[in-house]
């Protein structure tokens, strides 16, 4: 039997970084993978989605043309070409990744899939026995797939499998207003792909805000046919073909597509692991109670990282827990607690969409005393100019200390208003010294502004809000 101090399932994100956090405690420890090396970020996540999103953005650059009294020809999309240099790159970023494993003592690599057969005990599929004094499990998670898309048969498909299509379809539907769903609909659509998009429920990806939710619910419905809350009686295979039927507007659809895209959510990976021999208490879920701030569970020797912990399903959080949970495994018994930056999620459609720090509902449910600024972009002067302006910004302040607690947006470039509101969240800052910040002439970043002096008229600091005209021309 093999003895280590630190065992980590799972070589992804939270995996590595656990690892390298772990290395400085000890040297007895092994990292462990059953499957393909490289994070799902690198392989079918973060990085292959917006390389297929920067083609989409060229495509729609070209027809957005006229708009400025420049007339290109149509753009004629190649899809070998497009779907190529996704793989390309996708490929290089992957071998970034491998080239870190590389880097890693041999001695500490393990393949095979790991499940428990006592608290400290594992075995491997290649027959393979360990005991570990702390274990860490980062196996990430899986896509939820419905019962109801059974009858698709192998013409379902989830995301990791669109990065593996040798060209573009003629048609695929989408299932799912989450990010993911959001954001490959977008792209397809505009490669030229017939797409349509079934939500469920009135969600449009992270948003809880019922006005922000509604203004991106119209931005992505302006640009392709996206129901957030569809009525769908049957999907089915017919031949080659995945026929959907639903009603919209009253009225009785049918369309045929290539493909279906579940885009319905993932669930931590802990088929296979048997937990319940690890002598924790698992809720129905089959999963147990962890502490965010020490990745540590109940109390015991084994904790978790990344996408298996069920918090929030980022790259740069799995990177944190990854550090957290091997820190503390590699100290225990001394576990440390650490401190969780603000919570930031972008989505990358067009307008993006993003979320920072406390959302409405968070707020709402928690009865938190909170006013709201807002910017709508339609007038906003750097937007008009780019021929951008749509959207909108919600802002949420602290009545009495007017310290910023969160937003929600479907914005402009909204990647860069979310880490300025951000950082500014994590700073403590409140509204006022925010609008005593830097704000060039003319920027997206004015919108901002404006919603922040929105909030402070609705916290009670200010009299009155400038009109909007102010970010087109000379003011404070």
């Amino acid at each position: 039997m093999h003895k280590v101090d630190v065992a980590i399932i799972g070589a992804g994100t939270a995996g590595m970084v656990a690892y390298r956090a772990a290395r400085k405690h000890t040297g007895k420890l092994v990292l462990i993978e059953g499957g393909p090396y490289g994070t799902t970020c690198a392989r079918v996540g973060c990085m292959p989605s917006k390389l297929l999103i920067a083609a989409a953005e060229a495509a729609a650059a070209m027809r957005a043309a006229p708009g400025f009294g420049i007339h290109p020809a149509a753009p004629h999309i190649d899809g070998t070409k497009v779907m190529g240099r996704v793989r390309r790159e996708r490929d290089r970023f992957v071998g970034f990744v491998n080239e870190a494993i590389e880097d890693i003592d041999s001695s500490h690599r393990l393949k095979g899939s790991a499940k428990f057969e006592g608290p400290n005990t594992l075995r491997l599929d290649t027959g393979a026995v360990m005991h570990a004094e702390r274990i860490v499990i980062a196996t990430g998670s899986v896509p939820v797939l419905p019962d109801f898309f059974d009858a698709v048969g192998d013409r379902l498909i989830v995301n990791d499998d669109v990065f593996g299509w040798p060209d573009l379809p003629a048609a695929v539907a989408v299932f799912g207003g989450g990010p993911i769903g959001l954001e490959l609909a977008q792209a397809l659509h505009r490669l030229g792909v017939r797409v349509r998009l079934f939500g469920k429920g009135g969600g449009v990806g992270p948003l809880s805000d019922p006005a922000v939710r509604d203004a991106a619910a119209a931005a992505i419905g302006a640009d392709l046919p996206f129901d957030p809350d569809a009525d769908v009686q049957e999907v089915k295979r017919e031949g080659d073909s995945v026929v959907v039927r639903f009603t919209e507007g009253g009225r009785a659809r049918e369309e045929r597509f290539e493909w279906l895209l579940a885009a319905t959510g993932r669930a931590p990976a802990l088929d296979g692991l048997d937990l319940a021999a690890s002598g924790l208490t698992l809720d129905q879920r089959g999963a147990p109670e962890i502490d965010p701030r020490t990745m540590q569970a109940q109390g015991s020797h084994i904790f978790f990282a990344g996408d298996v912990a069920a918090h929030i399903p980022l790259l740069h959080e799995a990177a944190d827990e990854g550090r957290i949970a091997g820190d503390n495994a590699g100290r225990f018994p001394h576990v440390e607690s650490h401190s969780r930056r603000t919570p930031l999620g972008i989505v990358f459609t067009d307008p993006n969409i993003a979320t920072v720090g406390a959302s409405f509902a968070e707020l709402t449910d928690a009865a938190h005393d909170f006013a709201t600024g807002k910017v709508d972009f339609a007038d906003q002067g750097r937007a008009r100019v780019l021929r951008l302006n749509h959207g909108l910004l919600h802002v949420y302040g602290e009545r009495g200390t007017g310290r910023l607690l969160g937003a929600e947006m479907v914005a402009p470039r909204g990647e860069h208003l979310a880490h300025l509101l951000a950082w500014a969240v994590q700073a403590g800052m409140d509204v006022e010294t925010a609008l005593a910040m830097p704000f060039y002439h003319p920027v997206i970043e004015e919108g901002l502004r404006t919603a922040l002096r929105d909030l402070s008229v609705n916290l009670g600091d200010r009299i009155d809000n400038p009109p909007r005209c102010i970010d087109c021309g000379p003011g404070a």
